[in-house]
């Protein structure tokens, strides 16, 4: 498959990583992006076109950049995730900035590569709670389909292992891993949602535009 991506190197979190994200729709909020209710749009559907609208017109990052302690505590752990993915499965991964897609307003970034972009890894250091319920689960969580779905939609690669760590629990485990497959994802699906979005993001910013343009013809005609 022809890679229709740019790898932008920058590190997760920085203001590059950031700047590279601005007005494109990411992995981390695709379930927003096919957010449904029973009548009408999903508030989180709306809020998410609304952010990028907005990013789009001002080319002001509309994210605040808040790190809860949960959040932190995922980013400290993630090399010791890692250390205990490889030495699990046997594969090195290796860390990526931001996959931008060549022609749309679209990316995203996995926590790790395997290969070239053969799988890609999406880490979670969760709340003991959470990594439990994952265990019990045993497959891929259906909150985080969407966003593997849309990893694998930017990518082509060809899987991408759903990964959970916490070392305090017992060490046969505190690793889970479940491997969700390209030929098992929804990715047809779920780029018709995303491409459709994309074009009211554009519709919006197009009408929010002409609007400005035919206030400033009419301000200038009565002056």
């Amino acid at each position: 498959m022809a890679r229709t991506f740019t790898v932008i190197d920058a590190e997760q979190r920085s203001p590059a990583w950031f700047a590279a994200r601005l007005g494109c729709i990411t992995a981390s909020r695709a379930c927003d992006i096919v957010a449904s209710i029973k009548s009408g749009e999903a508030a989180a559907r709306r809020d998410y076109r609304t952010q990028l609208v907005v990013e789009r017109l001002t080319g002001q990052l509309q994210e605040d950049g808040y790190i809860s302690p949960d959040m932190q505590r995922g980013t400290d752990l993630e090399p010791q995730a890692f250390a205990a993915y490889e030495m699990q499965t046997g594969q090195m991964a290796s860390s990526v900035g931001f996959l931008r897609h060549d022609t749309l307003m679209a990316g995203a970034s996995p926590d790790g590569v395997i290969g070239d972009f053969d799988g890609l890894i999406e880490l979670k250091c969760p709340k003991s709670a959470t990594h439990l319920k994952y265990l019990r689960g045993g497959g891929v969580p259906s909150d985080y389909l969407p966003q593997l779905t849309h990893q694998l939609w930017i990518s082509g690669a060809q899987y991408v292992d759903f990964v959970s760590y916490d070392p305090r629990f017992p060490l046969s485990m505190q690793l889970f891993i479940v491997r969700l497959l390209r030929a098992h994802a929804p990715i047809d699906d779920y780029a018709k949602k995303a491409l459709a979005f994309l074009d009211e993001v554009e519709r919006e910013c197009e009408a929010v535009t002409t609007m400005a343009n035919v206030g400033t013809v009419l301000k200038e005609a009565v002056a």
